[in-house]
């Protein structure tokens, strides 16, 4: 049986763990210790960053994205991306989304507020600092600091970006609310990766942690019905089909998509081969400054960009539209060639992996 290593309030652990259980995976669950994060998850996939996989034949694996598209050569039935290959490519897209924008708002409302950030650095100290000999109150003090600094202070969160930071979350739910309210799930009646990847930002971070769980609850009660129905889904008694085409109520949250995760993609691949370590960029009016730059999502960047040529002519000809209409197609491709020189690439989710920060990302 293979072993997961996270936390139950990981933003990557939950979106992995909703996969395999959809997917009637087995596999063993296994608290992250502090030790497995300084040196066996470092050792083993050149990360430190969670979730990490344990095959039963000893190899390693990290990143749920390049993770969930090698469980699906293993588990290819049923599906988790659409055949239509359309599609497929909103899917991805909505995925790189939740990973890599709604990171921010779910960070900022975790360890912002003390209503969770006091909850959240008693949890993960007491996980994973269990095998710290330090008194508890000081290794939640540093965990909360910690985070805090790296995922919020560090990430562009500051007075004059947080109502832009929380708007993020605010439109979200805006937006999904009529979505989840009319059919099960995003494209119909069994999950797709577009349900998987959001699962991310919105499981274990806004639905669960107090301050946005609030929120959800009392503006987006069909959001919160929606996360934990696809918590709840078994590929084994959750079938049915899926809508046709694009249906008209995403195209909102892809207009949301592209004026916020690829303007900030851009901003990054800009800063990234200028050889710069910070950067600033413009999110839908409001400017963000100090802000690490990431090879890994410039990696994001290029594998879209490399998708996205991958089409084949008749499914250009359905999803063209509905990028041209969002305001997609000009940021997605405004960068020609983009290249992330991650050099082990072709090996994800196997061998040494790219992490997006240096510290745990929870």
């Amino acid at each position: 049986m293979l072993k997961v290593y996270g936390l139950k309030v990981s933003y990557f652990t939950g979106k992995l763990e909703a996969y395999l259980r959809y997917k009637d995976i087995p596999y063993a669950f296994c608290p992250m210790t502090a030790r497995d994060f300084m040196r066996t998850i470092p050792e083993k996939t050149g990360a430190m960053q969670m979730p990490a996989v344990e095959l039963p034949d000893g190899r390693w694996m990290t990143d749920t994205s390049p993770m969930i598209d090698w469980f699906e050569t293993q588990h290819p039935t049923p599906p988790i991306l659409p055949e239509d290959p359309a599609q497929a490519f909103i899917c991805r897209l909505i995925e790189d989304y939740a990973d890599e924008w709604l990171w921010r708002p779910a960070m900022h409302y975790r360890w912002s507020y003390p209503l969770s950030s006091k909850l959240l650095a008693r949890q993960i100290s007491d996980a994973m600092g269990r095998d710290i000999k330090a008194p508890g109150f000081l290794k939640r003090w540093r965990t909360e600091k910690r985070q805090k600094y790296n995922f919020v202070t560090r990430d562009g969160v500051t007075p004059e970006t947080r109502a832009h930071v929380e708007g993020s979350y605010l439109r979200l739910l805006d937006l999904l609310e009529p979505i989840v309210q009319a059919r099960p799930f995003l494209l119909g009646e069994r999950p797709t990766l577009a349900d998987i990847g959001l699962m991310g930002p919105l499981f274990r971070h806004c639905a669960m942690d107090p301050a946005p769980g609030i929120i959800m609850r009392e503006t987006a009660p069909g959001v919160m019905a929606w996360v934990y129905r696809v918590w709840n889904a078994r590929a084994s008694r959750t079938s049915g089909t899926l809508v046709s085409g694009i249906p008209g109520d995403l195209l909102p949250l892809l207009r949301e998509l592209g004026e916020t995760h690829l303007e900030a993609l851009n901003a990054n691949a800009l800063a990234w081969q200028a050889g710069a370590t910070r950067h600033g960029m413009t999110i839908q009016g409001t400017v963000y400054r100090d802000i690490q730059v990431s090879q890994y999502r410039v990696w994001c960047l290029e594998v879209l960009q490399t998708r996205y040529r991958a089409l084949n002519d008749a499914a250009r000809e359905i999803l063209d539209p509905v990028l041209q209409s969002t305001g997609i197609i000009e940021p997605l491709l405004r960068l020609p060639d983009v290249e992330s020189q991650y050099a082990n690439a072709e090996s994800a989710p196997f061998g040494k992996s790219l992490p997006v920060f240096a510290e745990v990302r929870n």
